[in-house]
């Protein structure tokens, strides 16, 4: 966004002026094209379909480009990140998201060194092969995987957490990468799935939490899986009305898929007595998986069309680096 000079109010930046905005990459030796959606999208309004377009115009244009950065919204920028490396398979360039806490018409706007940094990642190369070959997050000087990051603060620069995996890299006076990290390419021609089911709900635990509200929430019309918000170590009340709920859902054959509520760590079913009544009656583990990537993870599977039995089996599974199994 930038500033209208005649209104004063903030507008979606015109790309045709973005070497006026941004006079030093024209000190880079790389051909920048750009493709706006019409109309605009704000963040808090992405949708599977969203996603599916986005994926496809990456598809349209993967062969013309070295690599792609999308300008995105921080506030759902962690999931759109996270959709985007389950349906780009094969991914062989790099895809980075990056944007800004304030507005790139602001004078202490962060979007500048965002945008500069990410396009200079898209563009690395180490003997004609990209140096980082998947779907990730720039912002405040740290890369991430675009899939391990959680959006956890709304007014500093340092707007993302990845508590469970390091950055990919680091921007200071120079560029460190860290290359045992990142995924290595597999020069397999790219394969864009077209397909996601949004059958999917989030069920947060707290103390107290109402019976009334978790049987609303596994009743809900079509509903194929649940992504259960649990507390530290995987852990969950233990009353056997509470149980008993889950296990009629899964007796519908609704996926329960087991993910802490912390920023760091990993779900530990069967560690603590609290967890052995999940563990017993078929919740799936998310190990340490962020809510984004298991979200992103299930409307990927199940719209694939593949058996709930499959389904569970890869939810346990790493696919795009989403998760680390133990």
């Amino acid at each position: 966004m930038v500033k209208n000079l005649k209104t004063g109010a903030l507008s979606p930046i015109d790309f045709d002026e973005l070497y006026k905005l941004l006079p030093v990459l024209e000190n880079y030796d790389y051909n920048i094209n750009q493709i706006s959606f019409d109309p605009l999208v704000d963040s808090s309004d992405m949708k599977p379909d969203f996603w599916l377009k986005l994926a496809a115009m990456i598809e349209t244009n993967y062969e013309d480009y070295d690599g792609f950065v999308v300008l995105h919204g921080s506030d759902t920028m962690a999931y759109s990140a996270s959709v985007l490396s389950f349906l780009l398979e094969n991914l062989n360039k790099p895809v980075v998201f990056t944007g800004s806490q304030l507005p790139l018409g602001v004078i202490r706007t962060d979007g500048r060194e965002n945008f500069i940094n990410a396009i200079e990642i898209a563009a690395s190369q180490i003997d004609n092969t990209p140096v980082v070959p998947e779907v990730t997050v720039f912002f405040e000087n740290t890369l991430f995987r675009g899939n391990r990051v959680s959006k956890f603060n709304a007014e500093n620069f340092q707007a993302f957490i990845s508590g469970n995996f390091p950055p990919l890299a680091l921007a200071g006076v120079e560029m460190k990468y860290n290359h045992h990290l990142i995924l290595k390419p597999n020069f397999k021609k790219l394969k864009v799935h077209h397909q996601l089911d949004n059958h999917v709900a989030i069920l947060k635990l707290f103390p107290g939490i109402s019976l009334n509200a978790i049987d609303a929430i596994l009743s809900t019309t079509q509903l194929k899986a649940v992504i259960l918000e649990t507390f530290g170590s995987g852990n969950a009340p233990s009353d056997p009305e509470f149980i008993s709920l889950l296990q009629k859902a899964i007796d519908r054959n609704i996926i329960i898929f087991n993910v802490t509520q912390c920023k760091g760590g990993h779900v530990e079913m069967g560690k603590y007595a609290t967890s052995i009544g999940l563990q017993n009656i078929g919740v799936i583990s998310g190990h340490d998986i962020t809510t984004e990537a298991a979200m992103a993870k299930l409307m990927f599977l199940l719209g694939q069309g593949i058996p709930s039995e499959k389904v569970k089996e890869m939810l346990q599974k790493p696919m795009h680096g989403e998760m680390t199994v133990e």
